[in-house]
């Protein structure tokens, strides 16, 4: 076996040296490039503002426990559950020449069909330590988003973001209960006033063929 000079041990060194720095060099780009790790999977819930909506009907188009197909940044990604819808008129200050009380806020009746519209949304998402994540878009406050469903579509933008606990997801349930219950209350509701109404109709009908 051929011994080895010294120079051979240098020349083996410096090899080995390259070798180390080329995968430190080749390991940081990949860290440097790669996607942010997924820390868990949980449930959230994001608000969507929505000023100006314009409609004339007396019932809003959101209703909890339904259901509005989202697209963020023009992209279309899946129906979601409306957990909590707000609504209210636009307003308008109005002063009052009053120094304790300077102004007061009242409906413009200028736009009266116009309203400002916060909808809750609930989803799972992928939870990085740069935010969570849902169909390969970061949830963040400012966030472009289009709600739609069978006859309304309305630009918005997320106004808030939250990983559900425990505790929050048993109030998700609980609003669901109170929104079916409700809902079954006025369709309820609404049969009994058409049973109604249809009764006094006949009555009226009968009592016309009778004056004549």
């Amino acid at each position: 076996m051929k011994k080895l000079k010294p120079f051979d041990y240098v020349l083996i060194a410096g090899v080995i040296i390259l070798a180390f720095v080329f995968v430190m060099v080749l390991a940081h780009k990949n860290k440097m490039f790669s996607k942010s790790p997924v820390e868990e999977t949980k449930k959230i819930a994001f608000q969507v503002m929505l000023r100006g909506v314009t409609f004339t009907s007396d019932k809003s188009p959101f209703e909890v426990g339904e259901k509005s197909f989202i697209t963020i940044r023009n992209v279309p990604y899946t129906e979601l559950e409306v957990i909590d819808v707000v609504y209210q008129p636009k307003k308008i200050m109005i002063p009052t020449g009053d120094n304790e009380k300077p102004f007061i806020v009242v409906n413009d009746y200028s736009v009266p069909y116009q309203y400002d519209f916060v909808v809750t949304l609930i989803d799972d998402a992928k939870i990085t330590k740069d935010g969570a994540v849902v169909g390969g878009n970061k949830i963040k406050t400012g966030l472009p988003i289009v709600l739609e469903g069978f006859d309304y579509r309305f630009a918005g933008t997320v106004a808030s973001v939250k990983v559900l606990s425990d505790e929050d997801l048993a109030v998700v349930k609980q609003m669901r209960i109170a929104a079916k219950k409700a809902k079954l209350e006025a369709n309820e509701k609404k049969f009994e006033e058409t049973q109604k109404a249809n009764k006094n109709k006949q009555i009226e009908q009968k009592q016309a063929k009778q004056a004549k």
